[in-house]
């Protein structure tokens, strides 16, 4: 059931904010209408998988960023599914805010905002903030796997698994990535330009964060397919040194038992024992082998 487009207008200070969650198209015209919004960035403010974008306008600056969701899905790594999009219209008086999801970081923002860029860079830090759960949740994942790889019952880990895990931090690094060629174009005042360079900062630790964490998933994989295959590997070995165990064994069970009339063995008395003998030394003879060539 599509939730109802709600439009909260508030005063912070010397700044209005007006937050719109779950944005109507037909309600959104009218509004882009009273405004003066230009109607490609409407149209980009309305889609759900939009990546982050800038855009400098004549009267107010528009701009994207994407939030992490609270719950990330432990089978889906689309930006889309891993994300919620924010869009921002805003000059000096006003911000006007575009959301279609429900983000906790929208409440106590205080009422002590003196200009649009100093909301606007409070809601940039706290849009990058719900990153670093995520970043954890993911590193602790990480460790666990490695612990259960190296030192618990192997076959518990998925393949599987492992793949989202590493495709999840894949997209999400490439999120911050564009976010902060993005937050790069944005030119603000003297005055806030320390707590810009806070947002910079933020996005670039995160980046450092999320990449050591694919580092390690990659590494992580190379390991479980490494393990993998020197397990099949002990599993041909030790199907090979039966063969060759066997294989000349059963050479001579089959030369003796051919049904041949005439075959000068038959008629020994002990040539059941011999054979036995034989059996046992072939075998000593592989086995002594084997040990040599330090293969068992």
């Amino acid at each position: 059931m599509k939730a109802a487009e709600q439009i909260l207008e508030t005063q912070l200070g010397a700044v209005t904010w007006i937050h719109i969650l779950y944005p109507d198209l037909q309600q959104m015209e009218k509004f882009a209408e009273k405004y003066g919004i230009n109607a490609y960035q409407l149209s980009d403010s309305m889609q759900p998988g939009h990546l982050p974008k800038f855009e400098q306008q004549e009267h107010y600056r528009f701009l994207i960023l994407r939030a992490l969701l609270p719950k990330i899905p432990d089978r889906n790594t689309s930006m889309g599914h891993l994300s919620g999009k924010v869009a921002f219209f805003y000059n000096q008086e006003k911000v006007i805010t575009i959301c279609r999801h429900q983000f906790n970081f929208f409440e106590d923002l205080g009422d002590d905002y003196q200009s649009s860029e100093e909301l606007v860079i409070a809601l940039m830090i706290r849009i990058f903030h719900t990153y670093e759960s995520p970043l954890k949740l993911l590193s602790d994942k990480v460790d666990n796997i490695e612990k259960i790889i190296f030192l618990r019952n192997f076959s518990r880990i998925s393949l599987e698994d492992l793949y989202f895990h590493k495709t999840k931090t894949r997209v999400i690094k490439k999120l911050l990535q564009i976010s902060q060629n993005v937050i790069g174009q944005i030119q603000l005042k003297a005055e806030h330009q320390s707590a810009f360079q806070d947002v910079k900062d933020k996005i670039f630790g995160l980046i450092l964060g999320f990449e050591e964490t694919l580092e390690n998933s990659n590494n992580l994989l190379n390991t479980y397919l490494s393990i993998t295959a020197r397990k099949s590997n002990d599993v041909m070995k030790l199907m090979t040194i039966f063969s060759a165990f066997f294989l000349p064994l059963t050479f001579i069970v089959g030369v003796y038992g051919m049904n041949f009339k005439y075959m000068p063995e038959l008629n020994w008395v002990d040539g059941y024992y011999y054979a036995l003998g034989l059996m046992a030394a072939v075998c000593m003879v592989i086995f002594i082998w084997f040990r040599r060539k330090k293969i068992i």
